[in-house]
């Protein structure tokens, strides 16, 4: 049996709070000179979103490569609220993590992410709140899984190895943390990784 961990880190999307691109792609369409398709394309099938959730470009930056592809005719702020409002919590993983809280475990955030993103859960999501740390991409010009940012959990939370438990719905991101020493789960649904928690002995008596 893995022994207990000092701290659990979580990942965001797919993790914390789901999430439809579709949303933002409707919305932005809706306003541009172009179709759907075309927008799905650019926005999710270019470098673009990696260029911006890497910090590549500023908010504003990242605006503009985007109404000159589109022809989107409204201002950044609209832009804003279309591209970032596509998310939903997941209740029984926000749950899980209300659990962890109250059985003393401090936790982070570790997400492939950007600044319109975070901002838009910060303001909506009031768990968003109850974390130690928050460790995301578009702040240190790297993307999970390479090491640098594994390197960032490390240092922000002095925790090493085993001493990390590590949630993500990525096979890869899981693999570049269990390479590191951290204990590490692969996300699939909330029942099953309160299962694994609970088998583990973390969730016990809560």
């Amino acid at each position: 049996m893995s022994h207990m961990p000092k701290i659990v880190v979580f990942d965001l999307g797919k993790v914390l709070v789901d999430f439809d691109y579709g949303i933002a792609v409707r919305a932005i369409a809706s306003h541009s000179n172009t179709t759907d398709e075309r927008v799905k394309d650019f926005l999710l099938h270019s470098p673009l979103l990696i260029r911006y959730e890497t910090g590549l470009l500023t908010d504003q930056e990242f605006f503009e490569e985007i109404r000159e592809a589109t022809g989107f005719c409204r201002s950044i702020e609209e832009f804003g609220g279309f591209f970032s409002d596509i998310f939903m919590p997941i209740e029984p993983m926000v749950e899980l993590h209300a659990r962890l809280r109250k059985k003393g475990f401090p936790t982070y955030i570790f997400s492939n992410t950007n600044d319109l993103a975070i901002r838009n859960i910060r303001r909506n999501f009031p768990f968003f709140g109850n974390f130690e740390g928050y460790i995301f991409s578009y702040q240190h010009k790297a993307m999970k899984p390479d090491a640098k940012l594994y390197e960032v959990v490390e240092r922000d939370s002095r925790c090493r190895g085993g001493e990390i438990l590590y949630l993500d719905d990525r096979p890869e991101n899981i693999a570049a943390g269990a390479a590191r020493g951290w204990q590490s789960i692969l996300h699939e649904s909330p029942d099953k990784t309160r299962g694994e928690l609970e088998q583990r002995g973390i969730l016990n008596g809560v």
